[in-house]
């Protein structure tokens, strides 16, 4: 008896809950189509800018200033509604499809899925974790990159380690190219969410866009207590479940069965069966990876080519950075014996990636790879470089962009990486020893990117070590080195002749009075890339020179140079056909009257010049 009012109370409470529940949705849905804010009576609407910036993939600033970094997009709005090249803005790296056109530029992934765009990131932590309304970023320069806004669920300032952490996308959308580089305030309707976050991330896409974007702060507008769901969210199969259990799978056999008379008999399975393994094979390799591990659990027919590890010679799991665990790893480990080409960028922070399962999936994959892109994985340790050094004996390219928690100690164990060619350390904390290490092991590297690694003492020893040991030498980015001096210039141009990309941006100990940057270009004529932005001293002597002895030039930055002239540039315009980007921003002798003349006679370059309103 006791149980059965039980139960009747209980259904009294679900019916009330019920009726209280469609009573606020008919509310709620009301509110929708009169084209207002569905308003809870309970709930006040919170406004909040960001209170830091916790990570992030890129950024055009120094670690050592506030200019042009994605610490700037911390608090209240610096320089909005203002349109124009601000340095209290928060800037990225790159911008269009000219890096992607760079030798040093690695091909793409395969299988990469059609609605993934995202190229960099931001984290922003909140101070109070509400149910978003609305998202607001103040884009002052050049909007129009923003491809996703995604929040988490875990709270970033909770002295409490992380655990379930859910990631949610609020707004997704492609690549665009807003006709005028002007302010605007970008505020995509957003999707509602089950769980409150004061941390959200911006991913961003900026290769449509014809000059830096530039980002002034972040809004985020919500309510303390939950409001009313508008859909149900179904749930999704992710990269998660790739259960293989024998149990589930069909046996397909073959299209024809021997029946009792004695005669073949259809199973539905058609003629798909009698098409040649490859060319089943082909036809699986168009598929994405979670598309792949879905169809893996339809048949054992099927199975078996889903599985086949030539399916799995390239992986990217970038795309899948927010469910990726150490699960997944185990779930594909089997399939990736032969695998050559494994991207991890952006994965496993925040716990979902440890030691054990990465070293696990290494110590099954690893000896076959040649490329390892490891962008952003704050989950390495020094214990998983020496697993990467003693798995990988093939490895090539290697790249730990923004790997900004690596311990300096943890860069010693690359050198043992003997056959590299490609080595991406841009924002590490590598310091001297450990690069002089590797370079004196690492002999075949043509590919080395150093960019804003603020730990390495004296960068004229590192540029005397690679004239030294690396001749074959392709691209190098020493962007935003602060020692380099023409003497240490001059060394590496002396051995490194086979350069073709120079990155040389906000250098600011190299003087054109020196004559370094003419010895550059007559010792370097495969030159296809040169960045001197910010160096104030280059002048038209030095312009003049890389007119006469570098003819494959593509791509030149000397922004913020004083003495650089209109007859140079239209020199160099001339003498070299290839050239296709030319920055000439806050250079003082040529103003927007030039631009417009040089940009008309030489239609086939982009002749950059941002402004400041």
């Amino acid at each position: 008896m006791l149980t059965l009012l039980s139960m009747f109370y209980y259904i009294c409470l679900r019916r009330r809950s019920r009726s209280g529940t469609r009573g606020e949705a008919l509310t709620s849905r009301r509110a929708v189509e009169s084209g207002q804010r569905a308003v809870l009576p309970i709930s006040v609407e919170v406004e909040q800018y960001a209170k830091e910036v916790l990570d992030f993939s890129s950024h055009y600033g120094s670690e050592n200033s506030m200019s042009y970094t994605m610490w700037n997009l911390a608090g209240v709005p610096n320089v909005y509604p203002s349109s124009g090249d601000f340095t209290q803005t928060a800037v990225f790296r790159a911008y269009g499809t000219w890096w992607e056109q760079c030798a040093s530029a690695p091909p793409p992934f395969r299988r990469t899925p059609k609605g993934f765009h995202s190229q960099d990131y931001i984290e922003l932590g909140f101070e109070e974790p509400v149910y978003p309304t609305a998202v607001e970023v103040l884009e002052t320069y050049y909007p129009g990159t923003i491809v996703q806004i995604l929040a988490c669920s875990h709270n970033p300032f909770s002295q409490n380690p992380p655990t379930d952490v859910r990631w949610e996308v609020l707004w997704s959308g492609e690549p665009t190219k807003v006709l005028t580089p002007q302010a605007r305030q970008f505020s995509p309707n957003i999707k509602h969410i089950s769980f409150p976050t004061n941390l959200l991330r911006l991913e961003v896409n900026s290769s449509l866009l014809d000059y830096y974007t530039e980002l002034d702060a972040v809004i985020l507008r919500g309510v303390k207590e939950r409001p009313m769901l508008a859909l149900y969210k179904m749930p999704i199969i992710d990269i998660n479940d790739l259960s293989d259990s024998e149990e589930e799978l069909s046996d397909v056999g073959g299209p024809f069965r021997q029946g009792g008379d004695g005669k073949n008999q259809r199973t539905g399975n058609g003629s798909f069966d009698k098409l040649p393994y490859e060319l089943i094979q082909l036809i699986l390799s168009h598929l994405t990876l979670p598309d792949l591990c879905r169809l893996a659990q339809s048949c054992k027919l099927l199975h078996q080519h889903c599985c086949d590890p030539l399916q799995y010679t390239q992986l990217s799991l970038q795309p899948y950075w927010g469910r990726l665990s150490d699960a997944s790893l185990g779930h594909l480990q089997g399939r990736c014996t032969l695998l050559q080409r494994l991207n991890l960028s952006w994965t496993g922070n925040r716990g979902a990636l440890t030691l054990t399962g990465f070293s696990s999936f290494m110590k099954a994959c690893g000896l076959s790879l040649g490329c390892l892109e490891l962008s952003c994985c704050h989950f390495l340790n020094e214990a998983c470089l020496e697993v990467i050094s003693q798995t990988c004996p093939a490895l090539q390219d290697l790249n730990l962009s923004s790997c900004d928690r690596l311990q300096p100690q943890a860069f010693a164990h690359i050198s043992k990486l003997t056959r590299l060619r490609r080595l991406v350390l841009y924002r590490t904390k590598i310091e001297q020893t450990a690069i002089l290490s590797i370079l004196t092991f690492c002999i075949e590297l043509k590919h080395l990117n150093l960019g804003s690694c603020v730990r390495i003492e004296d960068y004229d020893v590192v540029a005397s070590m690679l004239a030294a040991r690396c001749r074959s030498l392709c691209s190098l980015d020493l962007w935003r080195c602060r020692n380099l001096t023409d003497r240490g210039l001059a060394e590496l141009v002396s051995g490194c002749r086979m350069l073709e990309e120079l990155d040389l941006g906000w250098c600011p100990t190299l003087q054109s009075s020196t004559g370094c940057f003419q010895q550059l270009a007559r010792c370097l004529p495969r030159l296809r890339k040169l960045f001197l932005t910010a160096n104030r001293t280059v002048c038209d002597s030095d312009v003049e020179e890389l007119a006469g002895s570098c003819p494959s030039l593509q791509h030149l930055d000397i922004l913020g140079t004083r003495l650089v002239s209109a007859a140079s540039l239209k020199k160099l315009l001339k003498s070299c056909p290839r050239l296709l980007l030319l920055d000439v921003s806050f250079c003082s002798q040529i103003d927007m009257r030039v631009v417009q003349e040089l940009s008309s006679l030489f239609p086939n370059v982009a002749i950059k010049k941002s402004f400041t309103q």
